[in-house]
């Protein structure tokens, strides 16, 4: 078409490197270098946030032996280091930017005498850092060139690619405070809900660059729930792209290769029409380093993405695994991506070789199910905070937690596909002969890899009418496709519920439960509170809750008696493990949502097959 212009865009989201980055970030800064070889004028490369979590691989940069890679030393340092090396262009901000409190974002953004900070600049058009002491000097002008403000906040800025400009604007999930540490950052809309009011203002950016000539916009929409930015892309005008984060979905086509255990959440792009009636292409590749999304379309004159130039042969999502290094063409990765990773794992190692218990099943801390059912890893994670919490008050019988702090699974997925039989079995942890670590044992590196917020444990005592409302909360959001951090992972309780019933009135029966399974108090049955509802339960949950967040609603409990533990949720499993699985291996297998005990969705049949028993309610 005379005068159109095809662009590759190459996007990812939700970076987080834990354990598997070290190997997966080479293997995607060489599927990167592939693809961009192939359009070497016409890519532009993106991230939708979230390029960071604190764990075991943000904390170690702050070792020493990083100073001559990172300039200085701190934590993070290395995440940053390998997505300028990787050469991302600009990003959104996430809500895990955020988690370590403002001061620390600084840190990662600015240079310093050795340290060059961010080589791209962070995006968000509905945050306010006016407001925040430690960013506020780092806002600059609006649509400037990216290329010519590295270090700095702006709501959207100007790339151009070939001879075209596109703009990009950011926008964060409204959500924030509630599920990060924001500081003195202002967040719109303040109804986290209205998605009119938080269109109207990512449409005042998308306007000034359109005022400015600019007709090709792309949006960084980091929302957290992939069907918001599927919702805002009928709301705004003149966006071509939405590049989503958050919600971890993986969008493949029918091409597309998968890595062992994973699976498709939709199709890759998903097209919409926008508010001005002009086609909308949503995109977005899960997390983790595991796949480079590329989305190759066709722009015609007017600036309008063409639908029909997309080739699934071409875009989708490109698996960063070693078949997908080969298959691509062996590129070698960015050198300065390997040394920072080769690094980095020198300092990790030392953590896996101090060990706590054993276990000889895998232990699922997978998103897609720590966020919507119960799993062994959250049932054996909050036995070990109310284990803890009864070593300081022996009143304490229930322990709840959010699914959103549990960030990955202890254990490991068999194969790399192809004919290997044993491709996606799920395995308790695997060996680390370098450091002495067997089959089967868990170290302290596994612990802080899966629970890396490490929580601290508070104590307080709620009313039988507060704990139905605090499990009505817990459940709210559940829905088809969803994977709401709140979802509660339980011990000490079980509970039913029923998605389907509006929210607010799901939970259909609830029950305290002693340290060997029976019934020891009935809170609601067939969805009625029953008995007192000023009677007492002293309770373990983390400090992150007690304090409102996830939209828990303790804050606004009068007297609940909270006492802050001081005792980490890292520390209470390995304290429980050492109890109780140091020679006797832990042995419940994760099984399916039909045959959970502890929490029972009713819209999730029993087969008529299940030979599990399970009838605990």
């Amino acid at each position: 078409m005379p005068g159109s212009f095809v662009l590759q865009l190459l996007h990812a989201s939700d970076f987080e490197a834990g354990i598997p980055a070290l190997d997966d970030a080479p293997r995607f800064s060489s599927v990167l270098n592939a693809l961009r070889s192939q359009f070497p004028n016409q890519t532009l490369t993106l991230s939708s946030g979230d390029n960071y979590i604190p764990g075991p691989f943000l904390a170690a940069s702050s070792d020493p032996s990083l100073k001559s890679l990172l300039g200085r030393e701190d934590i993070g340092r290395g995440d940053i280091t390998i997505l300028n090396a990787m050469g991302f262009q600009a990003s959104v901000f996430g809500n895990h930017e955020f988690d370590q409190g403002t001061r620390q974002v600084r840190t990662l953004i600015v240079k310093d005498k050795a340290y060059p900070g961010t080589s791209f600049p962070y995006l968000s058009a509905n945050l306010n850092f006016a407001t925040d002491s430690s960013l506020r000097d780092l806002v600059v002008q609006d649509n400037q060139a990216a290329s010519t403000i590295p270090n700095s906040i702006a709501k959207s800025v100007v790339i151009t690619v070939g001879a075209e400009r596109f703009g990009v604007v950011g926008a964060t999930t409204p959500m924030l405070r509630s599920i990060s540490t924001t500081g003195d950052v202002g967040v719109f809309p303040p109804n986290s809900a209205d998605l009119d009011a938080l269109a109207a203002i990512i449409q005042a950016s998308v306007d000034a660059l359109i005022a400015q000539g600019i007709n090709k916009i792309i949006l960084l929409a980091h929302m957290q729930q992939l069907d918001i930015e599927v919702n805002l892309a009928g709301r705004l005008r003149g966006v071509d792209i939405i590049v989503a984060g958050g919600s971890h979905t993986l969008l493949c086509d029918r091409t597309d290769r998968l890595r062992v255990g994973d699976t498709s959440k939709g199709v890759y792009p998903i097209l919409r029409t926008s508010a001005s009636g002009e086609p909308i292409a949503i995109v977005n590749t899960t997390s983790n380093y595991k796949y480079v999304g590329r989305l190759v379309a066709e722009f015609d004159p007017q600036g309008r993405i063409v639908p029909g130039s997309i080739d699934p042969n071409i875009s989708g999502a490109y698996a960063a695994d070693d078949r997908g290094v080969i298959a691509t063409g062996n590129f070698p990765p960015d050198p300065k991506v390997v040394q920072v990773t080769q690094a980095l794992r020198q300092v990790i190692n030392t953590k896996d070789a101090n060990t706590f218990g054993l276990t000889n099943v895998y232990l699922n801390g997978e998103r897609n199910s720590v966020r919507t059912e119960e799993t062994n890893l959250g049932n054996l994670t909050a036995d070990a905070n109310l284990s803890a919490a009864r070593k300081i008050d022996s009143s304490v019988v229930i322990s709840l937690k959010n699914g959103g702090g549990i960030r990955e699974s202890i254990g490991a997925i068999v194969g790399s596909g192809g004919n290997d039989p044993n491709a996606g079995k799920k395995i308790p942890p695997v060996a680390n002969p370098s450091v002495g670590k067997k089959a089967g044992e868990i170290s302290q590196l596994d612990i802080e890899n899966s629970l890396r917020f490490h929580n601290q444990l508070t104590l307080l005592t709620v009313t039988a009418q507060q704990l139905q409302q605090v499990i009505e909360h817990g459940v709210a959001d559940t829905a088809p496709g969803r994977t709401p951090g709140r979802f509660p992972q339980v011990g000490g309780m079980a509970f039913t519920f029923n998605p389907n019933l509006p929210a607010g009135s799901r939970v259909i029966s609830l029950n305290v439960r002693d340290r060997n399974d029976n019934i020891i108090d009935t809170v609601v049955q067939n969805g009625q509170l029953v008995g007192n509802p000023n009677r007492t339960f002293r309770i373990v949950t983390l400090k992150f809750l007690a304090g409102g967040g996830d939209r828990y609603p303790f804050p606004k409990f009068p007297a609940t008696n909270s006492l802050d533990t001081g005792i980490g949720e890292q520390k209470a499993l390995q304290d429980y493990l050492a109890e109780n699985f140091a020679s006797n291996p832990y042995n419940i297998p994760d099984v399916s949502a039909a045959e959970d005990r502890r929490i029972r969705n009713l819209a999730v049949p029993i087969p008529a097959t299940s030979q599990s028993g399970n009838t605990p309610f």
